[in-house]
């Protein structure tokens, strides 16, 4: 039997008018299990943590000091840091249960066109476009409404549609494309990566089983870190120009006048 490769997600169950895949399972664990976590670190509050409570608050003052490290105000960086923790977070979780034993091996065999076809029930969630499609529109629209608290509605909209002069406008309106291409580029950087990593996996375990895919489930491992980091960072880089853009003009103006 050769290894099967999918592009896209195997639906496993229906709710109604609602199709559950089998990434969409995955992702509802990977929250479950955070959410679980959660509650089991801050269950019992100690004034010296230990334990779980010790991991977790390591974790979240290490995200928050990247984050304050780069606005460079610890108030901005509380408006932003539930968004970047989050997103961290849930992507990271994501992918290391990718890779975990059972992740696109335990599944049932359905007839289709006579022929039976092996359907998954976990699949790595961010292996699935539709997700990672998701997530970049949560990062978008979250910089654009957080831009527009910070800023304000006008001066906001200015970045885009700014009239004191032709060649404003114009960088303004490549800017406003510039937002669609992001929601693209951190679409299919997610998805690719993951997904090659993927596929990798399954042709090498196929190939030649046991011991020899493990550097590469280690890479994986790796590289599960590194996409979480880069979709976070960039949330939080894109959010610093979105809200500083506009404030970095405020004080040429300010000394032309003067």
């Amino acid at each position: 039997m050769s290894p099967k490769i999918s592009l896209i997600p195997e639906p496993i169950a229906h709710i109604g008018g609602f199709i559950v895949t089998n990434s969409f399972l995955t992702a509802l664990i990977v929250t479950i299990c955070l959410t679980i976590l959660s509650l089991i670190a801050t269950r019992h509050m100690r004034f010296v943590p230990r334990g779980l409570q010790n991991f977790f608050e390591m974790v979240v003052e290490a995200i928050l000091g990247m984050v304050e490290q780069v606005l460079e105000s610890k108030e901005k960086a509380r408006q932003i840091f539930p968004l970047i923790a989050t997103i961290f977070l849930f992507i990271l979780f994501a992918n290391w249960m990718g890779i975990l034993p059972g992740v696109g091996s335990i599944g049932l065999y359905e007839t289709h066109n006579g022929e039976q076809e092996f359907i998954p029930l976990f699949r790595s969630t961010n292996a699935d476009l539709n997700m990672t499609v998701a997530l970049a529109l949560i990062s978008i629209i979250a910089i654009q409404a957080l831009g527009i608290f910070v800023l304000g509605l006008r001066t906001y909209l200015k970045r885009f549609f700014n009239f004191s002069s032709p060649t404003k406008l114009i960088i303004g309106q490549f800017e406003l494309l510039g937002e669609f291409t992001k929601i693209i580029s951190f679409s299919f950087r997610l998805f690719g990566n993951i997904f090659a990593g993927e596929v990798l996996l399954v042709v090498i375990g196929f190939l030649i089983p046991y011991i020899i895919p493990l550097p590469f489930l280690f890479l994986e491992i790796f590289v599960g870190f590194i996409q979480a980091f880069i979709f976070a960072v960039l949330t939080l880089v894109f959010y610093k120009v979105a809200i500083t853009q506009e404030e970095a003009e405020e004080p040429k103006k300010e000394s032309q006048s003067s």
